[in-house]
């Protein structure tokens, strides 16, 4: 196939370009200026296209996802001697910033749509629960009926991890919305990008707006305020950069276009593929929702799914060291090591926390070793995703990738 690491990247054009440009000549034209240039703020900007695009009051611009995160852990007040419940298939942010809070995170199963198991999740609740973050992985949302009403039943903050599911569903309402924050990641491998970086963060309530915003800008109060209402914190500096604020709302608006063209693909290559017994696809929990990004095919057998990954070239879903609990090592080192998961937190030679041995969450572990993702126009060989279409690929190419993969799992399931 024609390979793009994520399908925002296939789109490309001089749009993108007369942003970033827009940006360098207004620079240049401010160069002497004394004090602070007074510019049209690109993250502003951005804020606001993408607030209205996915229907959120408050829209923060952030460097990454990953601070997006953190700045709804902060914005929501999770710290020391909280729990935070998060699956045991997700992007290794969604762990490092529970700990980096200070809080713990504690794992749960996922189910067959390969997200957050809610019977699950309703067993790990404890005394010290404050959060579930629900991970929309590979596209497609997680089950978040059940999930508020767990939430809303214990009295528990519901934090969305939007990374790999920009424009995105759940009954018709947009991911990162159903929450009370939600977190997106603008990297070269998601929907969209904002140049190679970018993240941001939605949010229903002022109040956590303000503290999120004095959070990701050194104590700041929106606007750059020096006083104002809310609560003062020390913060950091995790703004997004003009740059790529710029670049990131070129993308933003052609954020259906790229979604209609993967949902195209997927269509028509799921159709040319024929379910058998032993071989059947990932259940998602809106369809309609789906960023169709990849094509998830779970196996019987473990072994089958191997001979099929191996024969394309790619790998199945519990090899990733980034997305997959058992192969993370910060969460089960060597013995012999005593590096601290978070070294501002723990010193050598203390005892660890956040750990989980492999094997700790069966379900999880069976349902991955099972399963087979096909690219959908995210190419991603980290995360399973090696083989597969493009937003480019025709007819004739799908043809040729449903065919491959059909004649693999065919010889497999014998």
């Amino acid at each position: 196939m024609t390979a793009v690491p994520g399908p925002g990247y296939a789109f490309y054009d001089q749009e993108e370009e007369r942003s970033v440009l827009a940006v360098l000549q207004a620079l240049l034209n401010s160069r002497d200026t004394y004090g602070k240039p007074q510019l049209i703020s690109q993250a502003r900007s951005f804020e606001e296209a993408a607030g209205e695009r996915l229907n959120s009051p408050y829209c923060l611009s952030l460097n990454s996802g990953t601070s997006a995160l953190l700045a709804g852990l902060a914005a929501l007040g999770i710290g020391p001697g909280d729990e935070v419940i998060v699956p045991g298939f997700m992007f290794i942010a969604t762990i490092s910033t529970v700990v980096h809070s200070g809080a713990t995170p504690v794992f749960a199963e996922i189910d067959t749509s390969l997200t957050l198991d809610p019977q699950d999740v309703r067993r790990k609740i404890t005394e010290r629960t404050r959060a579930i973050v629900a991970v929309h992985m590979l596209g497609a949302s997680c089950d978040m009926a059940a999930l508020s009403q767990i939430a809303e039943e214990n009295g528990l903050y519901l934090i969305e991890d939007v990374a790999q599911a920009c424009g995105g569903t759940y009954r018709g309402a947009p991911l990162g919305t159903l929450g009370d924050v939600g977190a997106f990641s603008l990297d070269t491998f998601k929907v969209i990008n904002g140049g190679g970086a970018g993240g941001f963060l939605l949010m229903k309530d002022g109040r956590l707006f303000q503290r999120a915003y004095s959070f990701h800008d050194q104590g700041w109060f929106p606007g750059r305020e020096e006083t104002g209402d809310g609560d003062v914190i020390f913060g950091l500096n995790l703004r997004m950069p003009e740059f790529n604020a710029a670049f990131a709302r070129a993308q933003l608006a052609k954020l259906d276009t790229v979604l209609e063209r993967t949902r195209l693909v997927k269509s028509q290559l799921d159709k040319l593929i024929p379910l058998r017994p032993g071989l059947e696809q990932r259940r998602l929990n809106d369809p309609d929702g789906d960023c169709a990004t990849v094509s998830v095919y779970l196996f019987d057998q473990p072994e089958a799914a191997q001979a099929v990954a191996q024969e394309l070239g790619c790998s199945t879903l519990d090899k990733s060291r980034r997305h997959y609990y058992a192969q993370i090592n910060a969460l089960s080192p060597p013995p012999d090591q005593e590096a601290p998961t978070c070294p501002f937190q723990h010193k050598p030679g203390e005892k660890r926390r956040n750990t989980l041995a492999p094997g700790e969450l069966p379900r999880t572990d069976n349902l991955l070793s099972r399963a087979v993702a096909l690219s959908v126009g995210l190419s991603d060989s980290y995360l399973g995703s090696g083989f597969g279409a493009s937003v480019r690929s025709d007819p004739d190419e799908l043809s040729g990738i449903a065919d491959r993969f059909s004649a693999a799992a065919a010889q497999a399931l014998r």
